[in-house]
């Protein structure tokens, strides 16, 4: 039996119980990943991410759900740099590189007003989907007629593929009850992938976009709150599909609708360079026994 230490952060609000939960584990090195697995699904979070020795990079990081190990996770990148730096693992640096199965990705720390992480995503891939939207509407408990059908309904990915799902409303989004259990045979040319409704309209009049996530029934976990690498893809989305510019700044919001609300600020360089920026808040440590 080991105990294993981990540390919860809240990722993408400054605001402890909002944003989005992520476990953090510093003394992973000697852990397998049947072990690492094994925490992930003992903490419980939507990810858990494990900071290693990298060959190739300043950092290594895997990520896992309570179901399987993820190529990348935004929110618990965010964690796990926010941990580093605040406990002075990092040094001076600000500019660093991870390393992670989508790839080796820049990481930049910024020190304004708070401690801000950016971080480059692998570049956007973009994939059609041809399923049924009705089957797709009942699955996140909406009626066909929310989804809009002026924009594309497809798969994205800047690091994890999900199945964006351009919505009219956002009172269609207080609606939706996910059966994530229906998805894998929806998403029939990707069964694992994961469902990101979002819309144009936003509570916050800052905002430009408005989302949700709910996770593949493989990962264990039923919606994410505030997701880093959704919004990533959504800011391709949104250069490739709604406004094409050299430079784009946009502000996403998610989590309102179960009382986690946070935010992404997504930068899009001349449409495929993809940057990520957001904050997080230290809420405590605690053990699990594997």
């Amino acid at each position: 039996m080991k105990t294993i230490k981990v540390y919860h952060y809240d990722a993408f609000s400054n605001i402890p119980n909002m944003g989005n939960p992520a476990g953090v584990v510093l003394d992973g090195e000697n852990l397998t990943e049947e072990q690492m697995l094994e925490v992930a699904g003992k903490v419980g979070f939507n990810e858990t991410a494990f900071p290693l020795q990298s060959d190739i990079a300043d950092l290594r990081i895997r990520f896992f759900t309570p179901g399987h190990e993820i190529n990348l996770c935004g929110h618990a990148t965010m964690a796990t740099i926010y941990a580093l730096k605040t406990k002075g693992l990092l040094g001076g640096k600000t500019d660093f590189t991870i390393e992670t199965k989508a790839g080796v990705l820049p990481i930049r720390v910024i020190s304004n007003e708070g401690l801000y992480i950016t971080m480059r995503q692998a570049t956007p891939q973009f994939q059609e989907f041809n399923g049924s939207l009705q089957e797709l509407a009942i699955s996140m408990g909406i009626d066909e007629g929310d989804i809009e059908t002026e924009l594309p309904t497809l798969y994205g990915s800047t690091g994890t593929w999900t199945l964006l799902i351009p919505i009219k409303s956002l009172a269609a989004f207080r609606r939706m009850i996910p059966i994530n259990k229906l998805f894998p045979n929806i998403l029939k040319e990707m069964p694992r992938a994961s469902l990101h409704p979002f819309c144009l309209k936003t509570y916050d009049s800052k905002a430009h976009m408005h989302a949700r996530h709910f996770s593949s029934p493989y990962s264990g976990t039923i919606e994410d709150p505030v997701t880093g690498t959704a919004s990533g893809v959504m800011g391709a989305y949104y250069s490739r599909y709604i406004k094409s510019d050299s430079l784009l700044h946009l502000l996403i919001e998610q989590g309102q609708e179960i009382g986690r609300s946070g935010s992404v600020q997504v930068t899009v360089t001349n449409g495929d360079v993809i940057e990520v920026t957001g904050n997080a808040v230290y809420i405590k440590e605690f053990e699990v026994s594997i």
